[in-house]
């Protein structure tokens, strides 16, 4: 089952539940899910589209999360953090530190890197097989440690 038939399901169960917020919160996933394949000109993404479209809605929310923190604003803070629960719920499990620093150490030997001028060959290496998975920033955190 691909994640537009999940969510579609997910949409149908949420609806008979009445769960207002979830029931938006992934519609709005839906809606982003069929405007790429809309730009693309498919009628299905690849899992690895998907995964480009989750991120991009995480990413999204956690920089709104930030924002509605540093103005006080509460009521936001709560609604985008029950969002970001119910977009983790299709993201694929996160790596923890531990597995992003063993496949950091494989890149950088993969690529030859030695110093921090290499960062970029690495990250431009790395991303692919992190991707969904990791968080960018704590992937970049790792690298510039590995690299020093």
């Amino acid at each position: 089952m691909n994640l537009l038939e999940r969510l579609n399901n997910d949409i149908k169960q949420a609806m008979k539940n009445r769960e207002k917020d979830k029931l938006t919160t992934m519609r709005m996933m839906k809606s982003s899910l069929q405007n790429e394949a809309i730009k693309l000109g498919t009628s299905e993404l690849s899992e690895e589209q998907e995964l480009t479209v989750l991120s991009r809605e995480l990413k999204q929310r956690k920089d709104s999360l930030l924002e509605f923190e540093s103005a006080g604003r509460q009521d936001l803070v709560d609604k985008i953090h029950s969002e970001i629960e119910i977009v983790e719920v299709y993201m694929p499990e996160q790596l923890n530190e531990e597995e992003i620093t063993k496949i950091v150490k494989q890149t950088i030997e993969e690529v030859n890197a030695s110093s921090k001028a290499d960062m970029g060959k690495v990250m431009g290496a790395l991303m692919p097989k992190v991707k969904g998975k990791a968080d960018g920033s704590l992937v970049n955190k790792i690298v510039q440690q590995q690299l020093s």
